[in-house]
């Protein structure tokens, strides 16, 4: 039978519940099981896909074309193993489903209430997730234990769990225990406090993880434990990391976790071989040396608007031996200023959508492309590097975008980019855009071709505007190469230029689908490329 592990937060949010529900996804795979990994979260949103970055962070896509949470990302890069729809639930999709079935007449004429009608919702989306055969789904709740919004999910987890039995399901609370540093004093009050709102619900965790900025010494974990109702054994101090966020599988190994699990469950399974983690762990300690790549995007101020970037930057670090400095810089400072990138060893410009900030992002293409410093443009940076190519080497002096036109009098001379026929009559703007995998196939003797070493690839999406078709030609005649294509949707999918070091372009997103111990091949010659344009200057 599968089993449910259920993963909650108190105190405060932002405490890191996806890397360590990622981590004990890692811990669990390494001892033999299958999982599947689940994000709940209580927001009214159908998805985050309409979200702004300053609200939600980075939107995180799926190889089926799901806009779910950032999240998702850190179970993928932890387990290795690919997310998809059923992988994330909201409380706006679980309310339009039901709402959709109302208007249906499938409730008999019942009156539709929380309980049972949404509660039985969210209890038939996680169990839906038997058919992909885990022995243990990993389900974490977005937000904390006590916010208003998260109730329902709460009483849905303690009604699955209880009509499973309890050697089925399992309760993880990761909750902070606060350092007042004058007073040189840690306070349990807050997790104490935690753990009595869960219990109000009905739930009682069978192991608490603690984060922490310093150790705690055993009286407060027995005072935990008492004052919880949770064995000494299963309080977990989860300290604050020194190298890496990706040390959190072995100090939770360390710690007894994954064997707490599966005596909870009644498996046994061969001790957990953590050798592929620890060798990583030597890799970042032994670092020798430091690459400064500038990322010139729309929410450089935001920490996580481009995470899944910053993380597959700093994987090409690992696989090369080296450090990564992403300087954050603002594309609004580089339309009055190119200069603040002659710090950088290379230049990427990530994905994103409107006007703001566009020309200075055209700025850091030109700079990159006169001064052979390597160039990586994802989405609309290949949109980007069209753009300055057709304007300065192709003299279509008003080359732009269509994205951008603000009303239907405003022309464009040259739209080297437009929008993909299939977009022409969307008017939605959720899940409405050209999302997930899609093929694209690899002209040889480029510098793509070099780094993927496969004539055919597949990567995720999430755009509406495209190459326009028209330009091509007179693209190529200039000497910008059309390294990957889509034929049957006759779409440009990656450019690079010829008489340059290292400057390519994808329509793509491959930041989705790299791993600390499996770096992206685009990331890894990006960085490699970097670094030989760091030695060449020194």
């Amino acid at each position: 039978m599968t089993k449910y592990l259920f993963i909650t937060g108190g105190v405060v949010s932002s405490l890191g519940k996806g890397i360590t529900a990622a981590s004990i996804g890692r811990l669990l795979i390494n001892r033999g099981l299958n999982i599947c990994m689940l994000k709940m979260d209580p927001y009214l949103n159908v998805d985050p896909g309409t979200m702004s970055p300053y609200q939600h962070g980075e939107v995180y896509v799926t190889d089926d074309g799901a806009e779910t949470d950032l999240d998702l990302g850190h179970y993928e890069r932890y387990t290795g193993q690919p997310t998809s729809q059923k992988s994330n639930i909201t409380a706006g999709s679980v309310y339009w489903d039901v709402l959709q079935k109302e208007r249906k007449g499938d409730y008999l004429g019942a009156t539709i209430q929380m309980i049972p009608h949404i509660s039985n919702e969210i209890k038939k989306r996680i169990i839906d997730i038997e058919k992909d055969n885990p022995d243990v789904v990993v389900i974490e709740l977005g937000g904390t234990v006590g916010d208003i919004e998260g109730l329902i999910f709460l009483e849905s987890m303690r009604q699955l769990a209880f009509e499973v039995g309890r050697h089925n399901a399992m309760f993880i609370h990761l909750t902070y225990i606060p350092y007042i540093k004058a007073a040189g004093e840690l306070k349990t009050k807050p997790t104490q406090q935690s753990v009595a709102k869960l219990r109000e619900i009905g739930i009682m965790p069978d192991v608490l993880i603690c984060r922490t900025e310093v150790d705690l010494d055993e009286e407060h974990i027995k005072k935990i434990s008492l004052f919880c109702n949770v064995p000494k054994e299963s309080v977990i101090v989860e300290k604050d990391v020194d190298v890496s966020i990706y040390e959190i599988p072995i100090i939770l190994s360390d710690n007894g976790l994954d064997q707490l699990i599966l005596d909870h469950f009644k498996i046994d399974k061969p001790k957990c071989v953590l050798d592929d983690w620890k060798s990583l762990i030597g890799i970042i300690k032994d670092l020798d040396d430091d690459i400064n790549i500038g990322m010139v995007g729309k929410y450089s101020e935001l920490q996580d608007a481009y995470k899944s970037v910053d993380e597959a930057l700093i994987h090409a670090g690992y696989s090369i031996s080296k450090k990564i400095n992403i300087l954050k810089i603002p594309a609004e400072d580089i339309e009055s200023d190119p200069s603040v990138l002659n710090k950088v060893h290379g230049i990427l410009i990530p994905g994103g959508f409107g006007s703001r900030g566009i020309e200075g992002k055209i700025a850091a293409v030109k700079y990159s492309r006169l001064n052979n410093i390597p160039f990586f443009g994802i989405c609309l940076g290949l949109q980007c590097a069209v753009i300055e190519f057709s304007r300065n080497v192709c003299d279509l002096k008003n080359a732009n975008t269509t994205e951008f036109i603000e009303d239907e009098d405003q022309k464009i001379d040259h739209p080297v980019i437009c929008l993909m026929e299939e977009q022409a009559n969307v008017d939605l703007k959720g899940g409405t855009m050209r999302l997930g995998s899609y093929q694209c196939d690899i002209v040889e003797g480029t510098k793509v071709s070099n780094a993927y070493k496969q004539k055919i690839i597949f990567e995720r999406h999430r755009h509406r505007y495209e190459v326009n078709n028209y330009y091509r030609e007179l693209l190529e005649k200039n000497g910008m190469i059309l390294s990957g294509l889509n034929e049957e949707l006759e779409v440009v999918e990656m450019i690079e230029l010829k008489n340059h070091p290292w400057f390519i372009g994808t329509q793509a997103h491959p930041e989705f689908k790299s791993q600390p111990i499996n770096a992206h091949p685009l990331f890894k010659g990006f960085v490699q490329a970097a670094y030989e344009f760091k030695t060449s200057i020194s």
